[in-house]
């Protein structure tokens, strides 16, 4: 069918963002995201502890995790946004339903990184699953990950090492690709040079204690966003909500 310029279209109300938010253990990404209006969490793990907030048993198996984003989608409710916690912990269950699929032992069974690749099929219909409640029910989606340090061999300098989402490559790649925000969040931490004596000194790191998310990388992170939010944010959804732009602020800040 021919493509006719009748056919374009405007962009209306902007959509609920797809947010990816990954940082060091225990610094508080599972509040951050209990904070979120009208949440209800899809557990992967036991993130919750204490936190009081609407949730799905915890999901063992693939099948389970798609279970639940097929009822958020089907039946009427005021949930606001959906959280899934975690996406690392999602990543077994579904390398698990990979295997199963195709009769393998485990991904290496199939060789030169097949089986990762083969994963991928899952990955897309869990992010479509997501899409569709982003879309068409109108909720915000939060994603929570653990992060990882890895060497990161750049073509321009030296390698470095730099945090990144726990997940196999190909699959960070994809979520980075489909969240509208990748956070990462981190105590705020400044260094001072200490004399230990003999005409040395050596780096220490001082800290407050105080939680902050950052949204554009560098090159010790990787975050993103496409709203123009400040580099740093303080850890508190509140203040995040704050700094989206006026069209989405009403329905992400909690009532």
């Amino acid at each position: 069918m021919a493509i006719s310029l009748s056919q374009l279209t405007r962009a209306s109300a902007p959509k609920p963002p797809r947010i990816l938010i990954h940082g060091v253990a225990g610094v508080g990404k599972t509040s951050f995201a209990a904070g979120t209006s009208n949440p209800v969490f899809i557990q992967t793990e036991d993130g919750l502890g204490t936190i009081e907030a609407s949730h799905f048993p915890i999901a063992r198996s693939f099948e389970e995790v798609i279970e639940c984003l097929v009822t958020l989608y089907n039946e009427k409710h005021d949930f606001k946004t959906a959280v899934v916690d975690s996406a690392d912990w999602l990543e077994p269950l579904i390398w698990a339903k990979t295997c199963k699929e195709y009769g393998w032992k485990d991904l290496e069974a199939p060789g030169y990184g097949k089986g990762y690749l083969a994963t991928m099929e899952f990955w897309r219909q869990y992010l479509d699953g997501l899409n569709a409640l982003r879309d068409e029910r109108g909720m915000t989606i939060v994603q929570i990950a653990h992060t990882d340090i890895k060497r990161f061999d750049s073509p321009e300098h030296d390698p470095y090492d730099r945090y990144v989402i726990k997940l196999h490559t190909r699959a960070a790649a994809l979520l980075q690709e489909h969240a509208d925000i990748v956070l990462f969040a981190n105590y705020r931490i400044s260094t001072v040079k200490a004399d230990v004596g003999f005409n040395k000194k050596v780096n220490r790191a001082l800290g407050s204690g105080e939680r902050v998310i950052h949204t554009a990388e560098r090159p010790a992170f990787l975050a993103k966003n496409r709203y123009g939010l400040p580099d740093t944010l303080p850890l508190d959804w509140s203040a995040f909500a704050q700094a989206m732009p006026d069209c989405l602020q009403e329905a992400l800040v909690s009532h």
